[in-house]
């Protein structure tokens, strides 16, 4: 293993971040936290919250049910994310008219900002987005209320994926730079730059693209390594070459963007094969199978396709923002094969099974 002192030069000379080459095994159990820091059990907890006042056990309680809940947002099932995710809100709204001090009052719309922040996630990635924005907006407010960057920054890089998936790439940019103007320093700014970078990749602007991401890569690897790593709104080193995967795909530069697709996959699976993080997983197979419809291999390229289909956690939004990288080079190459027709009718029952409007690839 390489000193402290080259980690990060090795890194760059690779185009990633320390920690996505040299990771920090994570200790944290997540699923056990609640009882063995705040020594209550989840019942407890909420009613703790029913009562006239609230103690100091009942919000650590609070915090580390809020960190387990946007912990699980790469797998559970975006329905039950958004039932549990709408009853913990309203218990802590309905909490809001008891007794307690303004610090206390503080962290309860801080842990509702969250909260709140993750439920407009799952609303999008359900094909939501009206019901997205309403709570996309819930969270800014209640992370200026609160006076709390991170939450409001994360607000505003929820706008820039929403904009991003529907073709609004200068907004992408603004909505990247206004969460950077009140979160510079924070780790939300990496997944900012990130975003500003896909944005700039199709717009065509190679320079700009390798500023963002290069101004990306130096802000993250200044940073402490994350202790939960599992957390949504937590930047995971790893997750650095997922974002230029996307970049060099969209630029066609398919050997920096398989090599990087590797990467993905092999920091998204554990060791017996469990898929950690299926929606990158997926975003790789369709990484893949753009690199090989471009090299003429049109049956590696549905296979890819399909693959990236049978996932069953996936943000379509993003999904279908992606799946027009191989559409695009489909529809030029092979728009008369039947395997590429057969595709589009997987997509379009896909997009239209998940509420999402259709447009046909073929003329």
């Amino acid at each position: 293993m390489p000193s402290e002192f080259y980690q990060p030069i090795i890194a760059a000379t690779f185009g990633t971040v320390t920690h996505a080459m040299f990771p920090v095994p994570s200790k944290r159990d997540a699923k056990t936290a609640i009882l063995a820091t705040a020594g209550m059990e989840t019942l407890e907890l909420v009613s703790r919250l029913q009562r006239s006042d609230i103690d100091e056990a009942t919000l650590t309680g609070l915090r580390i049910a809020t960190d387990t809940l946007c912990s699980e947002y790469p797998f559970t099932p975006a329905d039950q994310l958004q039932q549990e995710g709408h009853a913990w809100l309203r218990r802590m709204t309905e909490c809001q008219g008891q007794r307690m001090t303004l610090k206390q009052h503080r962290e309860i719309l801080i842990q509702a900002g969250w909260v709140a922040l993750l439920i407009a996630c799952v609303n999008y990635d359900t094909g939501d987005r009206q019901a997205a924005e309403t709570m996309r907006q819930a969270a800014l407010s209640l992370g200026q209320e609160a006076e709390h960057g991170d939450i409001e920054a994360w607000a505003h890089e929820a706008r820039a994926w929403m904009n991003l998936t529907s073709g609004d790439y200068h907004g992408v940019v603004a909505s990247a730079r206004a969460g950077t103007e009140v979160a510079a320093h924070s780790a939300v700014s990496v997944q900012l730059a990130a975003q500003e970078a896909k944005a700039w990749a199709r717009l065509g602007d190679r320079r700009q693209t390798e500023v963002a991401l290069d101004r990306g890569r130096r802000l993250l690897d200044a940073l402490p390594y994350p202790e939960n790593l599992a957390h949504h709104f937590v930047v995971d080193p790893t997750k650095f070459d997922f974002y230029a995967m996307d970049c060099y795909r969209h630029l066609a530069e398919d050997r920096m963007a398989e090599n990087l697709a590797n990467e993905v996959i092999q920091a998204s699976t554990d060791f017996d094969g469990t898929e950690r993080a299926p929606m990158r997983l997926a975003e790789a197979q369709i990484t893949y199978g753009v690199i090989a419809a471009r090299q003429g291999d049109l049956e590696q390229a549905i296979h890819h396709g399909e693959q990236a289909l049978h996932s069953q956690r996936k943000s379509l939004p993003s999904l279908m923002m992606v799946i027009r990288d191989l559409t695009r080079v489909l529809r030029e190459r092979y728009p008369a094969e039947s395997a590429t027709k057969s595709y589009f009718g997987q997509l379009q029952a896909v997009t239209t099974s998940g509420g999402l409007p259709w447009a046909p690839p073929l003329p």
